[in-house]
Formats: C-alpha cells, sequence, structure tokens
C-alpha cells in the first residue's frame, strides 16, 4: 500500500485548476479550426473577483451564462460557500481541484461564484485556468451594496435581507459615521484579486494592491468595467466564441433579466462622496479601479472600433509568411 505521504504527493500531483477544460472535446466541428480547439482545452472560469456581485466585487455576468450554455453546450458551475466566504481552508481547495478533474461529466464547464483569486500552482498544475471578471467603481459598488442589504434587489423581492428594516440612508449613515458606510467597507475588490494569502485581507496594505494589479494583468484574460459592459461582451466573443457565441447579440436584444438591480437605491450627495475620498482606503482601491480600467480600455483600442455608434470587432491583422519548409 501507498504511504501516505505519497499518498498526498500524488494527490496534490493530479489538482488542477476549477475552470481547466479537457484537452479534447469530441463534440467540436472541424470547421472551427486549430485556433478555437486550443482555446477550448482550457476550463473558464470566472471568480468573484467577477464578476460577479453584488457577488462582490462585481455585478453579475453582463450576460447569462446559463442561457450561453444551453446554446453552447456546455456546463455551468455556481460555486457556494458557507456564510459566502470567499478564501477556502488549504484542504477544502484540495478536495474542491480534485473533485474537478474527476468531474469529466461536467466538462466543459463555466465556474462562478464568491472565491477570491485562487492560485493553481501551489497544487503543480502546467496549464492555468482562464480567469474572467467584472469590476465597478468602488463607491458605486458600496452605494448598491448597503441599499441590497437593507432592500435587495428584483431578482428575489420577496427575500428578507440581513439589514431589512434599516430606513437609514446612505447619506445618513456616512454623515453618522455609520459601520456599513465606513472605509473599510471599500476593501474588497483588491482582496478578491489578491487571493488567498494573508495579507490580502489586510485593509490597507500596499503589498495587496501590488498583488492584486499583478494578478489583474499575469493571471486575467481580460477584466471589464461595469460601465462598458457591452464592448466586454462582445470581446469575450470573438476570443471564447466556444463559450460566448450569441452573447453579443443577447446582450442587445434579450431582456437583460440576468442583470440584477438593487432596490431603493439612492444616488450618494457629493458631500458624502468627499468624505469617503479622504481616505487612503479609498484612494488604493480607486487607484486598483484606474488601473483595471486603463488596462481593459488599452485591450478594447487594440480589439473593437466604433463607426456610426455601432461597435464592431477589429479583422484579424496578422497572417503567417516565408513558411519552411515548403512541400
Amino acid at each position: 500500500m501507498m504511504p501516505p505521504k505519497l499518498q498526498l504527493l500524488a494527490l496534490l500531483a493530479f489538482a488542477v485548476a476549477m475552470f481547466f477544460l479537457e484537452n479534447q472535446i469530441q463534440k467540436l466541428e472541424e470547421s472551427r479550426g486549430k485556433l478555437e480547439r486550443a482555446i477550448a482545452r482550457h476550463e473558464m472560469t470566472s471568480s468573484s473577483s467577477t464578476t460577479a456581485c453584488p457577488r462582490r466585487p462585481a455585478p453579475p455576468s453582463p450576460t447569462s451564462p446559463t442561457t450561453c450554455a444551453g446554446k453552447n453546450h456546455y456546463h455551468v458551475l455556481h460555486i457556494n460557500t458557507t456564510k459566502n466566504n470567499p478564501v477556502m481552508s488549504i484542504q477544502d481547495q484540495v478536495r474542491f481541484v480534485k473533485n474537478v478533474t474527476e468531474w469529466r461529466e461536467m466538462k466543459p464547464a463555466f465556474y462562478h461564484g464568491h472565491v477570491s483569486f485562487l492560485d493553481f500552482t501551489k497544487f503543480g498544475i502546467k496549464r492555468k485556468p482562464i480567469y474572467i471578471n467584472v469590476i465597478r467603481d468602488p463607491i458605486e459598488r458600496l452605494v448598491s451594496y448597503y441599499y441590497f442589504l437593507r432592500f435587495g434587489d428584483d431578482y428575489r423581492p420577496g427575500l428578507r435581507r440581513r439589514k431589512q428594516g434599516d430606513k437609514k440612508t446612505f447619506d445618513e449613515c456616512v454623515s453618522a459615521g455609520g459601520s456599513d458606510c465606513a472605509p473599510e467597507k471599500l476593501w474588497l475588490q483588491i482582496p478578491f484579486f489578491c487571493g488567498h494569502y494573508s495579507e490580502c485581507w489586510n485593509v490597507g496594505s500596499q503589498w495587496a494592491l501590488e498583488q492584486a494589479k499583478y494578478n489583474l494583468v499575469n493571471e486575467y484574460m481580460l477584466v471589464g468595467v461595469t460601465e462598458e459592459l457591452e464592448d466586454f461582451v462582445m470581446m469575450l466573443e470573438a476570443a471564447l466564441p466556444r463559450f460566448f457565441k450569441g452573447a453579443t447579440e443577447l446582450y442587445k436584444t434579450g431582456k437583460k433579466s440576468h442583470l440584477r438591480k438593487t432596490s431603493e437605491k439612492k444616488p450618494p450627495t457629493k458631500e458624502s462622496i468627499a468624505k469617503l475620498q479622504q481616505s487612503a482606503i479609498w484612494k488604493m482601491e480607486n487607484d486598483f479601479y484606474e488601473f483595471a480600467l486603463e488596462q481593459f480600455q488599452f485591450v478594447r483600442a487594440h480589439a473593437v472600433r466604433e463607426k456610426d455608434g455601432e461597435l464592431y470587432l477589429l479583422a484579424q491583422n496578422f497572417f503567417y509568411e516565408k513558411i519552411y519548409p515548403k512541400n
């Protein structure tokens, strides 16, 4: 029988990214070409970093993955953690990646949920997952979440929320120095992108900010912003048609029932905004948001153009020549 230490090493060796697609997907048509088949070898993910909010750092996916899943033939799985805890224990990380690795009936798959960035290289993963996410202006996100805890949204209007009955407005909360609108509550998108390290969750950590930026650039294929969702969806469809084919048209013409709206939300006054902007925490979260926005606009500038009020994707702008040896 294999010694326990070797069993553990064997388990870790087989741990793979939760969003990693199988290297071979039998039903891909030959006509999709080599590039699309290569993309389809990876399993795509959106951790709540996306996009996922109020699913914390971002609003819900801009075009429902469930709707696209039926048309494009893949599975959608929501990762539900106890009390929406974004940090998994080390044993849960091992259990989770082992489960996803062996659950071949679910592939190809799209995973999403309230989970901070998870570094799969710790588990001996050679191929990294494809991460995507959507982020939001930090104050807008906090205001929305403040009212969501009190009034919910139009998705499940009858569900009782944790702060239901509290009629105090966000402005009144700021004026009174309440805890639900304190600058510390802004510290969310940075730790979600930073990940499963203790320093990520130390409010105001400069290291966490730099790590979040590093992960955004190096670990995420694309991070969008709520103000430019259509551009984000269009680029996803162009880059990953295996999952997002038809998503742009759905976003433009669909009822957008997948976009939840917080009820009873009142915009904050300039005074409330100015007070929050005085805090070092806002400056760091806004720094990260501006960094993400600049990166998104850079990617978009090389992928999308606008003409007569309509967005369109740029055609392929590279080709091969001087191929040797010649047949």
